[in-house]
């Protein structure tokens, strides 16, 4: 196969890369292309679409670490057997730019991080150390778990900061929680059933949907998951975000952390998926233990990720799972290979063993609580027409418009000032009947950037300052 005729719009906001691996992971989950077909070369198809070869080469990368493409070496990429994946999720480009494609000058986005200060030098300097020391070595596969020098500093900083005792061959490494959690779904069984937080986490949400397994919303309020309504329901699996709900910003209260965990531990087959996306940043009052930490039956399988304390490109999340899972885990993926490039596990593995990544978050813990506080300066005239909460912990907060308009109707009315805000409706199974409300966040925004674009908010959504003589 040397040539892959893909439709590219140069013009369109989705970047090149994004549309190659859209595409041809489409192309591959339609069975268009066969099992075990040869891609063309990075640089033959590069010069065929008239595209950079990095290009190809981040699209190529996206398809080997999502299972669609393996790449052998001194040979080439090739398709993958699609059944044998979890899930897959059919591609969305259709070249018709839509509203979320428009680009913003200012983006409150919830998912980006502080570019400017990550450490560059010492993240080189554990690259060229690795290199230096171990690079013939993270030539051949690995561990099929994750290496087990990184899953032994992950198992360390656990105990430290999260309160959560494990063992390293409990943890298992991935490409993301998107990628991990199709395995948990595998290892629980076709039998189970899934409560998932209302509002929550869409991915999560996408993926049960995706491997036909029955999820059943479970309402979140000022306390988190309503465990009286989790009580009434045939659930047997419970997916949280306890330390900072997704996306209310709430935190699970201790009561019902204590029904959670009781509510597990009343059958043998009963599991809590703890996701602690970004249990790291919190902001007011002592830092609250994750319910793994908890937990003295064996019933919280716990997930992770480095998007937040780190980058979301490096795409390294991990689970802890329970020990009577570890069997069952072993027998379903007995022929796995890990998804995350020995490299890059070595790379981080050796900054945190050098104490670069306490160091990195505990600058990134002040810098963010700045950033929060002068978004909460800056709404502050405002109130009461607008509130806020979830401002404990994370890198966004819930604002609640005391407007009688619709959220879709302020959201466009935001995007005409030049700044893109999110529907705490767009997270929910249902309508909803209540205030409108958006997450903003805070991570990847300037200082000056979070100042205008608040001013900017409000003059589209016309709410004056208190005391305004306008």
């Amino acid at each position: 196969m040397e040539e892959w005729l893909i439709a590219l719009d140069k013009s369109h906001e989705l970047p090149l890369y994004e549309q190659i691996y859209r595409q041809m992971k489409r192309d591959i989950t339609e069975q268009r292309v066969p099992v075990g077909k040869k891609l063309p070369s990075k640089r033959k198809l590069s010069e065929f679409l008239a595209v950079s070869q990095t290009t190809i080469e981040l699209a190529y990368g996206q398809l080997t670490a999502e299972g669609y493409i393996t790449a052998v070496p001194r040979s080439g990429y090739y398709v993958q057997d699609i059944e044998e994946l979890a899930y897959t999720e059919p591609a969305a480009y259709t070249g018709t730019p839509v509203s979320m494609s428009r680009k913003a000058e200012i983006d409150f986005s919830p998912g980006m991080v502080d570019t400017e200060s990550f450490p560059f030098k010492k993240w080189r300097k554990a690259a060229k150390d690795v290199i230096d020391e171990q690079a013939a070595h993270l030539l051949q596969l690995g561990d099929p778990h994750g290496d087990a020098e990184l899953r032994a500093e992950i198992a360390t900083y656990l105990y430290h900061s999260r309160g959560v005792i494990c063992d390293p061959d409990q943890i298992i490494v991935g490409s993301g929680t998107e990628q991990l959690i199709p395995l948990i779904i595998r290892i629980l069984g076709d039998g189970a059933v899934y409560a998932v937080e209302d509002p929550g986490y869409p991915l999560s949400h996408h993926v049960f949907d995706q491997g036909q397994r029955r999820a059943i919303p479970i309402p979140v309020d000022a306390e988190g998951m309503d465990t009286d309504r989790l009580l009434q329901s045939p659930a047997t699996a419970a997916y949280v975000t306890p330390s900072h709900q997704f996306p209310t910003g709430t935190v699970l209260s201790a009561p019902r952390r204590a029904a959670l965990l009781n509510w597990a531990a009343g059958h043998p087959d009963r599991y809590i998926i703890e996701d602690d996306y970004d249990g790291e940043f919190r902001y007011a009052g002592r830092p609250i233990p994750a319910l793994h930490g908890m937990d003295r039956g064996d019933h919280v399988i716990y997930l992770s990720t480095f998007s937040k304390s780190l980058m979301p490109s490096l795409r390294i999340a991990y689970m802890v799972l329970p020990k009577p899972l570890l069997d069952r885990y072993r027998g379903a993926f007995i022929h796995y290979a890990s998804t995350v490039p020995r490299i890059d596990q070595h790379m981080l593995a050796r900054f945190m063993a050098d104490g670069q990544f306490a160091r990195h978050l505990n600058r990134m813990r002040k810098l963010y609580r700045k950033k929060l506080q002068l978004l909460l300066e800056q709404l502050a005239p405002y109130q009461p027409a607008v509130t806020y909460s979830g401002d404990e912990a994370g890198m966004h907060i819930i604002v609640t418009l005391a407007l009688d308009r619709s959220e879709e109707e302020l959201a466009e009315a935001a995007l005409q000032a030049d700044v893109r805000v999110y529907r705490l409706d767009s997270y929910r199974s249902g309508a909803s009947s209540g205030s409108p409300a958006f997450l903003l966040g805070f991570g990847g925004l300037t200082d000056q950037q979070i100042t205008e674009g608040v001013r900017r908010l409000m003059a589209a959504w016309t709410i004056k300052k208190r005391n305004s003589a306008e």
